[in-house]
């Protein structure tokens, strides 16, 4: 890797699929949405909150396989091409397991934990409905990630803009079919929602399996089934991923109690607030593929013993998420009417999700700086410094938010202010690290 991998280009070449696939998985969740908001308030807030609890619970899975990405990118940047067959085929043995095992804890842990936070019981009734069909997902959904893992690692993202194409078109095709019963399917409302998820994972799965084997050369990284296990690169990959798995935990387990934390506001804040989230992951898009990018050309540059490119790298990084972020917000502060009109909301939840969405988007800018920040620490492969960092701000985000709802009785609008707490000190430890730690020294 020359030090033109860090120009302003080469970000790009690498991130612009990322972003658009992102935009075209990220649809999905807005279909969702919108589908279900024309269904009910209950429905759309129980599926909002089955649905984070689906991801906080595959990103175990994620951690895994991002651990597998960075040990991938270290070896693509050493020109050690053999070995990345070696870890994709035990990390495979390592996730099937692994998803059996989340497949039981989603079909015996939910239905407790539903009725433990949420107060209103038709709510908790619907979202454990959602989560019985959604996480037989989970069988698929960490096959997938292995296969982006792969890709990123080998800098070839092109490939994640058709899966996400295949993925959003079978969700969205079978969303409108199991819902409201269209092209002769059953009406089958957040049943369906589910169904339709889960069927659009299993299509990823049998795109990037056609992909591989038409596209990639299997002999030159050398990846074989050889049905034996070598605990010695399991043990490896999880030594550097069992920070990152447990960062997800806590990171996605943090939006649970969160949204747990609104919907003992009431039942239409918790649905503005799902609404929100489904903007605000369209608007975090471009911002989560500089991210990514950041995280794999981090580790390349690692491995060709390039270190001191790293910092222009992030700095460089940093521009492009900004001007891109900033783009964002512009259009949802133009078109702020006719995207939250897309719901079909009454006049009430209309006016909450617009003063909300005010709110996220000046966040968004936080968001960028921290993100960008932050993967460039798990790219070097520091994921207990990345794990400190966020158990630091997960502590201070939650405690705000509960201290705020509790003596201080807020809108909608103003709970969502809390996001500014997590962005604003990750972006200032990552930082901090990034600045004077001795991040330097390998391992």
């Amino acid at each position: 890797m020359s030090s033109n991998s860090v120009s302003y280009s080469n970000i790009w070449k690498i991130t612009i699929p990322i972003i658009i696939s992102g935009f075209a998985q990220n649809i999905v969740t807005v279909v969702d949405t919108l589908f279900l908001s024309q269904v009910g308030v209950v429905e759309l807030g129980a599926a909002g909150n089955g649905g984070i609890f689906y991801f906080l619970i595959i990103t175990i899975g994620l951690g895994f396989t991002t651990g597998t990405q960075i040990l991938i990118a270290r070896n693509n940047g050493a020109k050690k091409y053999k070995e990345i067959g070696k870890l994709l085929e035990q990390s495979l043995y390592f996730i099937l397991p692994l998803s059996l095992i989340l497949f039981v804890l989603f079909q015996v842990g939910y239905p407790y934990l539903s009725s433990l936070f949420s107060k209103s019981e038709p709510l908790a009734k619907a979202s454990e409905e959602f989560i019985f069909y959604r996480s037989f997902g989970v069988l698929f959904a960490l096959v997938n990630f292995l296969f982006i893992a792969f890709f990123v690692g080998i800098k070839k993202t092109n490939v994640l803009l058709w899966s996400s194409i295949v993925i959003a078109l079978t969700n969205i095709t079978l969303d409108y079919g199991l819902i409201f019963g269209n092209f002769g399917l059953p009406s089958l409302g957040i049943k369906g929602a589910a169904i339709a998820s889960v069927l659009a994972e299993f299509s990823a799965v049998l795109f990037f399996v056609y992909y591989t084997k038409t596209n990639v050369d299997i002999r030159k990284y050398n990846f074989q089934l050889t049905f034996k296990l070598k605990e010695s690169i399991i043990k490896n990959t999880l030594k550097l991923a069992s920070p990152i798995m447990l960062q997800n935990i806590l990171t996605f387990g943090s939006w649970f109690v969160f949204f747990s934390i609104i919907e003992q506001i009431g039942e239409d804040e918790l649905a503005i607030s799902h609404v929100i989230r489904s903007i605000y992951m369209i608007m975090m898009i471009p911002l989560l593929g500089f991210s990514t990018a950041v995280g794999s050309l981090t580790s390349n540059l690692l491995g060709e013993n390039k270190p001191e490119l790293i910092l222009k790298l992030i700095a460089k990084t940093l521009i492009l998420t900004l001007l891109s972020s900033s783009i964002v917000v512009l259009f949802t502060t133009f078109f702020k009417t006719q995207i939250v009109g897309f719901y079909h909301l009454s006049n009430t939840l209309e006016q909450g999700t617009m003063e909300t969405l005010k709110v996220i988007s000046f966040s968004l800018f936080f968001f960028s700086i921290a993100f960008v920040l932050f993967n460039a620490i798990v790219g070097l492969g520091k994921t207990k410094v990345s794990l400190i960092i966020e158990v630091v701000n997960i502590t201070l985000y939650l405690s705000s938010a509960i201290i705020w709802v509790k003596y201080y009785s807020p809108t909608v609008d103003q709970i969502w202010y809390t996001e500014f707490v997590y962005f604003f000190f990750l972006a200032l430890m990552s930082f901090i690290y990034l600045r004077f730690g001795n991040w330097q020294n390998k391992g």
